[in-house]
C-alpha cells in the first residue's frame, strides 16, 4: 500500500500523543510538521529531529510563500490539531484529500476556543472531540467522526485534560484511517442544528470570580480554570487570592446573608456565602485561613 503523506499542523499535549500514533502507523507518513509561529513546539521539534521530518513555523500560512513551499511535498492530506492560525481555501484544497481539524467540542455546538472551561462553567454532563473537515469558516466543515465523553462532579479542567488529550489522538487516527480507506460518511453540521453554538477566547480578567452567583454556578467556574488553568480570583481588602477548588453542598442551608461573607471555618476548609447558600473553599493561595466575618470582593 502507498503510504498516506501527511502535512502536519500541530501544537501541545494534544498533538503529541497523535503524532506517536501517526508515526507507529507503516501505512502513514509525516511529510512535515508546521508549529505555531508565536511558540514553537519544542516537543514537537525534538520528535521531528528524531524521526527526520521536516520541521518548520511560519506566520502566514496563507502566503503565496508558504503555499510554494508546502506544494513541494505533494501530501495527500493536511491534518490540523491545536493550530491557531485559519485555513483559506487555496490550502484547504491542495493536498488530494483536503484538509481536516481534530476539536474537542462536541460540534455544531462548542466551536471557537477553550471548549473543555465552557463545557464546565456551563454544567455540561458531557463533552465531545469531533473530527471534521476544515472549510472557511471556524469549526463549521463536515463532520467525520465524533465521540462524546461523560462528565459528573468529581470532574474539573485537568481531568478532561487527560482525556481530552487521550480522546484526540485515538479519533485522528480514526478518522485518517476512514479517509486512507475511503469510507468517511460524511456528516452536514446544519443537519444536526441549523446555527449551531461559538465560545469565546477566555482573556485575562475571565477568571474574576463573583460571589454573587448560585453556589453550583461558583462551583462550575472555579472547577473550569482550576490548574493548570488561571484559578478563579478574588480579594480580601487588597490582597488577591486565588481559589482552586471548592465543594458544592446541594443540601446547604439556604439563608439570607452577603455574597462573599465568610460565615463559618473548619480545619483546612471555610465556607462562603453565595447567592442561594454557601460553599465551601477547599484549596486556594494567597492568604492564610480567614476569619468569620471577612469579606471576598
Amino acid at each position: 500500500m502507498k503510504k498516506l503523506r501527511i502535512g502536519y499542523f500541530a501544537d501541545g499535549p494534544w498533538s503529541h500523543e497523535a503524532l506517536v500514533k501517526l508515526l507507529k502507523d507503516e501505512t502513514l507518513e509525516v511529510a512535515f510538521i508546521c508549529a505555531r509561529d508565536d511558540k514553537p513546539d519544542e516537543i514537537l521539534r525534538l520528535a521531528s529531529i528524531e524521526q527526520g521530518i521536516d520541521f518548520f513555523s511560519h506566520p502566514r500560512i496563507n502566503s503565496i510563500e508558504f503555499f510554494n513551499l508546502v506544494s513541494s511535498y505533494k501530501c495527500d492530506l493536511f491534518v490540523s490539531m491545536s493550530f491557531n492560525q485559519i485555513f483559506k481555501e487555496s490550502l484547504i484544497n491542495l493536498p488530494r484529500l483536503r484538509t481536516i481539524n481534530c476539536h474537542a467540542g462536541k460540534l455544531p455546538f462548542y466551536r471557537g476556543r477553550n471548549i473543555l472551561n465552557w463545557a464546565l462553567i456551563n454544567d455540561e454532563s458531557s463533552f465531545g472531540i469531533t473530527v471534521h473537515y476544515i472549510d472557511e469558516g471556524i469549526d463549521t466543515g463536515d463532520i467525520i467522526l465524533q465521540h462524546n465523553y461523560r462528565i459528573d462532579d468529581s470532574d474539573d479542567y485537568s481531568t478532561l485534560l487527560v482525556r481530552a488529550y487521550q480522546g484526540c489522538s485515538l479519533i485522528l487516527y480514526e478518522a485518517i484511517k476512514l479517509i486512507q480507506r475511503g469510507n468517511v460518511e460524511r456528516i452536514v453540521q446544519s443537519d444536526i442544528d441549523p446555527i449551531g453554538s461559538y465560545c469565546t477566547t477566555r482573556m485575562e480578567g475571565d477568571e474574576v470570580l463573583d460571589w454573587g452567583q448560585k453556589s453550583r454556578d461558583i462551583f462550575n467556574f472555579v472547577r473550569a480554570i482550576c490548574l493548570p488553568g488561571p484559578q478563579a480570583r478574588t480579594h480580601l481588602d487588597e490582597v488577591e487570592i486565588k481559589i482552586n477548588r471548592v465543594r458544592y453542598l446541594s443540601n446547604a442551608t439556604k439563608y439570607k446573608g452577603i455574597p462573599g461573607s465568610v460565615i463559618g471555618v473548619e480545619t483546612g476548609t471555610f465556607l462562603v456565602k453565595t447567592l442561594d447558600s454557601f460553599v465551601r473553599v477547599t484549596d486556594w493561595s494567597g492568604c492564610p485561613m480567614p476569619r468569620i466575618g471577612d469579606r471576598f470582593k
